[in-house]
């Protein structure tokens, strides 16, 4: 893992933080550095949930344009399957996830903010897709992501003018869930998480899983992903766990052990 971007754990919260000063420019290393850190949060089981950060200043205002200005289009053939995989590695990253975002959210660091399960911005920050600025559209992601989470035609409006869009009107339009004072905005996401830590971490995923993989499908065939993450739940611990403890001591007192 790079230096630019670290995995931080504590009390079952990792905290993958993006450190690149002073804008946090998303360049190659940072994107391959978020692969790999999502890839050890995925795999750690004292891990619960996962809060992505940048920072008290800016949460990440791009992409690295100087590094992209010299490349051509077989360059950029290459590494174009990279800006999916950052961005992917995060989406699918098996636990709960939320961006907590300070200043700035543009570009490529608006897309990392979408392929996380929450938002939580600070209320003077500024989030937009401005790609189309520079003669390009969105490639990690944004056009795809925007669109489900805010709807075409909202999503067509920020793209298409690379306009930066407000805290306030982010929240009223769905793009981000919370908004917060801008020295609360760690702290709030840090407890959005905490409450995953000694949850069922097997039944999460599969909610995580039957959700994200069922908008993508047919209603149909999503009620069939719904059914066999539903039986699978049967082989862990925890179901058993939870639902004797609901039998004998009612709703909400089972202490699961994440197996």
């Amino acid at each position: 893992m790079t230096d630019l971007v670290r995995l931080e754990v504590a009390d079952g919260v990792g905290t993958i933080r993006i450190d690149r000063p002073p804008m946090n420019a998303l360049n190659a290393e940072i994107q391959h550095g978020l692969v790999d850190a999502c890839r050890e949060a995925g795999e750690r089981k004292d891990v619960a949930a996962v809060v992505v950060w940048g920072g008290e200043k800016v949460f990440a205002a791009g992409a690295d344009i100087k590094e992209m200005e010299t490349m051509s289009y077989t360059d950029m053939v290459d590494h174009s399957a990279l800006l999916q995989d950052f961005t992917r590695a995060l989406a699918r990253l098996p636990k709960p996830t939320v961006a907590a975002i300070t200043g700035y959210a543009l570009g490529g660091g608006c897309e990392v903010a979408l392929a996380c399960d929450f938002r939580v911005a600070a209320d003077d920050a500024r989030l937009g897709q401005p790609e189309i600025l520079l003669g390009i559209i969105p490639g990690a992601g944004g056009t795809q992501r925007l669109a489900r989470l805010v709807g075409p035609s909202r999503a067509k409006d920020i793209v298409f003018s690379g306009r930066f869009v407000g805290a306030e009107e982010a929240l009223a339009i769905g793009l981000v869930d919370r908004v917060v004072p801008a020295a609360e905005v760690y702290d709030t996401a840090r407890t959005m998480m905490a409450r995953y830590a000694g949850g069922p971490a097997y039944a999460l995923r599969a909610a995580k899983e039957a959700i994200d993989r069922g908008l993508e499908v047919d209603l149909d065939s999503g009620l069939e992903i719904e059914r066999m993450l539903f039986a699978g739940l049967f082989a862990t611990r925890d179901r058993a766990t939870g639902m004797r403890s609901f039998v004998e001591k009612g709703p909400g007192k089972a202490t699961f052990e994440g197996a």
